[in-house]
C-alpha cells in the first residue's frame, strides 16, 4: 500500500508541477463516493508549491475517517486527541480551496479543514455538513402535566437509539450518546425556551424512560416542569471528552487567512476556531441547521484565542449553534514557580487550552495579579522549553519587580484589532458575542438576539481563564432584541471581570474605554448596560422599546454600576415602559454624568 501511495504521490507530482487550478476530478475525485483517501494525496502532492487553487466540481463529495489522516492534535476549547483529518492543509502559501457551491458531506469522527502555518489561505464557495449531527434532538409531541411526562420522536426518526437500564442512548457512527449536556427550545420561537433551566433533562429515581417506537420515546420526570408539545432538545453527549472533537474548520498558526461564502450545517465542535493567526477575515460566513434539524454546531459559530492583526466578521449568519456566537479573547496561564534568572515555571490554566502556544520569543507578556487580576510589569520573552501540553519554561528579558502572591501572564503582543459589521446573530444558547481583547473594537449594523447576554465584556483569571481587559471598544448602530430571553435576566450590554470569591477588585480599573452609542433595543426587561472595573464608558442616543415577546416587568435596575468612573449617560430614550426605569450605582460617584435621557426614573 505504502508504495503504490507514492507512486500515486510522484505522478499527481510531475503532473502539476507547473499548475495553478488543480481540477480534482482529473484526479478521481468525484461526487458520491468516499474521497477521504484521494483528497489526502492530492493535498500531499503540493507540498512546496505556491498559487494552488483545488477546484471541486459542483456536487456532493463524502468523507469518511476510515482512510483519513490521523494526528494528535491541540485544538483550543475543544478535547485534544487523534483526530482524522479531511483536508490538512499545511505550510501552504497563495492556496485557495474552491468548492464552486459543493457539499462535503462527512461521516463520524473526522475533522473537515485544518489550516497550519499557511500565508494567504482561502476558503470559498463551499457547505460541511455531517449524515448524522453531533447534537441529539428530542421534538415533544405529547404531554401529560398530571404525571410530569412527555413523549418525543427522536432525531426526526432517522437513527437508531435504545433504552437500557432506564437509560436513553442515541446511535452515531461508531459510538453511542448518552443524555449530556442540554438545553430546551422552543419550536415556535426558534429560540431557548423561556426559563430554560426549568426543562433541564436529569435522571432521578423517578425518571422512567420506554421505547414506544422505532421513532419515539415516553419520558417520566426527567424534568421539573412538564414541557410543552413543540419543544425541541438538544442534547449532546458527556462533557469533559465527549462533546467537543470535531471542529469544522480549524485555523492555527497561520496568517491572512479568508473565509468566503462558506456555510457550517453542523459540527462536534466549534464551526470555526482560530489560534495564534494573523489576520482572518469571514465574509459570508454562515452557520445555520439543516431544513430537517432545528440546531446545528456542537458550540460556538467562531472562536478566536491568542490572535492579532484584524479580525474582520462581515455580512454573516450565525444562528441556532449550541454556545456563543463570537469569542475573541487571550490566556491567562498561571505561574507555578519562579525558578531565578528571569525564568518562570508556568501552567496552562484549563483542561481545553492544554497544548496552547502560549508566548514565543520576541513577545510581550505581561505579569498579572491573580488576586486582582491587574497588570504588575511588562516583560520581553526572550526563551519558551515546552515540558508537556501543561507546562512551559518561560524566560524574560526583565528582572521581575515580584515574584509574590499567586501570579498569571497574558500575552499583550497576541491581541487583535476587531471589526463586526451587518451580521446576524440569533437563537442560540450563550452570547451574541464576548470580546475581550485590547486591540480596536468597532461593532455597528448588526443583529443581535441571544439567550443571555448580547455582548459580554468580561476577562475570566478563575474558570475559561480568558483575557484581558479592553482598550477601545464601540458599539454602534446595533439592533438587540430580546436580549435574556433564556434567563430573563441578561444585558444587552454586560462589562466586567469574572472574579472568585478569593479574588477582588484592585485599586485600577480593569476595562477602559467603552462606547455603546445608537443602538436600537427591544426589551422586554428593560435592561441596557451592567459594568463593574470600568473606566471610561460612554451610553449614548440609544433607543430602547417595550417588547411583549416575553413576560414583562422588572425590579431591577436598566443600569448597573460598579466601581466605575467617567461615566456618560446621555440622552437615551425608554418607550412605552410601565415600570421605573432607574440607574443603580455603587463606589461609582467619580466623574458620573446623566444628562437629556428620556424615560429614567429618579430612584
Amino acid at each position: 500500500m505504502k508504495k503504490i501511495f507514492f507512486i500515486g504521490l510522484l505522478l499527481i507530482t510531475s503532473v502539476i508541477s507547473s499548475a495553478q487550478i488543480v481540477n480534482v476530478s482529473d484526479y478521481g475525485i468525484v461526487p458520491g463516493k468516499d474521497v477521504t483517501f484521494e483528497v489526502n494525496q492530492l493535498i500531499q502532492s503540493l507540498k512546496g508549491k505556491e498559487g494552488v487553487t483545488l477546484f471541486f466540481p459542483k456536487g456532493q463529495y463524502e468523507f469518511y475517517p476510515e482512510n483519513a489522516m490521523e494526528q494528535f492534535r491541540a485544538v483550543t476549547n475543544h478535547d485534544n486527541s487523534l483526530k482524522r483529518l479531511a483536508f490538512p492543509l499545511f505550510d501552504l502559501t497563495n492556496f485557495t480551496l474552491d468548492g464552486n457551491g459543493s457539499i462535503f458531506m462527512f461521516h463520524g469522527k473526522i475533522c473537515p479543514i485544518t489550516v497550519e502555518g499557511s500565508t494567504n489561505t482561502v476558503l470559498k464557495n463551499f457547505t460541511i455538513d455531517w449524515e448524522h449531527s453531533f447534537i441529539n434532538e428530542l421534538v415533544v409531541v405529547e404531554n401529560n402535566a398530571k404525571e410530569n411526562s412527555f413523549v418525543a420522536e427522536v432525531n426526526d426518526g432517522q437513527f437508531q437509539f435504545e433504552v437500557k437500564d432506564n437509560q436513553i442512548l442515541f446511535q452515531h457512527y461508531d459510538w453511542w450518546d448518552v443524555i449530556g449536556q442540554n438545553i430546551a427550545y422552543d419550536g415556535d420561537k426558534e429560540a431557548a425556551m423561556w426559563q430554560t433551566k426549568d426543562y433541564f433533562l436529569k435522571y432521578s429515581n423517578k425518571t422512567k424512560i420506554t421505547k414506544l417506537n422505532k421513532s419515539s420515546a415516553k419520558f417520566v420526570n426527567i424534568t421539573k416542569e412538564t414541557p410543552p408539545v413543540g419543544t425541541v432538545f438538544a442534547t449532546y453527549g458527556p462533557s469533559p471528552g465527549g462533546n467537543r472533537f470535531a471542529q469544522a474548520i480549524h485555523l492555527s498558526s497561520s496568517k491572512d487567512n479568508f473565509i468566503q461564502n462558506v456555510t457550517v450545517l453542523a459540527a462536534g465542535g466549534m464551526a470555526l476556531v482560530a489560534e495564534r493567526c494573523e489576520n482572518v477575515t469571514l465574509d459570508g460566513f454562515k452557520v445555520t441547521p439543516r431544513s430537517d434539524r432545528h440546531m446545528a454546531t456542537r458550540a460556538d459559530a467562531t472562536h478566536f484565542l491568542g490572535c492579532k492583526g484584524l479580525i474582520k466578521i462581515e455580512n454573516c449568519l450565525l444562528e441556532k449553534m449550541m454556545d456563543d456566537g463570537i469569542n475573541v479573547h487571550g490566556a491567562y496561564i498561571k505561574v507555578e514557580e519562579y525558578r531565578g534568572e528571569n525564568t518562570f515555571l508556568c501552567e496552562i490554566s484549563h483542561r481545553q487550552q492544554w497544548g496552547l502556544i502560549f508566548a514565543e520569543p520576541g513577545d510581550k507578556i505581561m505579569l498579572t495579579s491573580r488576586e486582582t487580576v491587574l497588570p504588575i510589569q511588562e516583560m520581553t520573552v526572550t526563551k519558551t522549553e515546552i515540558l508537556n501540553d501543561k507546562r512551559v519554561l518561560i524566560s524574560v528579558a526583565e528582572t521581575p519587580k515580584t515574584t509574590a502572591g499567586p501570579l498569571s501572564f497574558e500575552n499583550i503582543t497576541w491581541n487583535p484589532d476587531l471589526y463586526v459589521n451587518n451580521n446576524t446573530i440569533r437563537n442560540n444558547r450563550a452570547r451574541a458575542a464576548l470580546i475581550t481583547t485590547k486591540g480596536k473594537v468597532l461593532v455597528e449594523n448588526n443583529y443581535f438576539s441571544s439567550q443571555m447576554h448580547g455582548i459580554l465584556i468580561e476577562g475570566d483569571n478563575k474558570a475559561w481563564y480568558e483575557s484581558g481587559g479592553v482598550r477601545e471598544v464601540v458599539i454602534k448602530n446595533n439592533v438587540f432584541e430580546n436580549i435574556g430571553y433564556g434567563n430573563g435576566e441578561s444585558y444587552p450590554l454586560f462589562a466586567s471581570p469574572m472574579l472568585t470569591e478569593e479574588q477582588k477588585l484592585g485599586t485600577e480599573k480593569y476595562h477602559f474605554n467603552i462606547t455603546f452609542s445608537n443602538n436600537k433595543v427591544k426589551s422586554f426587561n428593560g435592561y441596557l448596560v451592567y459594568a463593574k472595573s470600568v473606566k471610561g464608558l460612554k451610553i449614548e442616543e440609544n433607543t430602547i422599546e417595550l417588547s411583549k415577546d416575553y413576560p414583562t416587568g422588572s425590579e431591577k435596575a436598566a443600569f448597573e454600576f460598579d466601581y466605575c468612573e467617567d461615566v456618560l449617560i446621555s440622552k437615551n430614550k425608554f418607550k412605552d415602559f410601565t415600570w421605573p426605569i432607574f440607574i443603580k450605582k455603587k463606589d461609582s460617584d467619580f466623574n458620573f454624568n446623566v444628562k437629556r435621557n428620556k424615560g429614567i426614573s429618579k430612584k
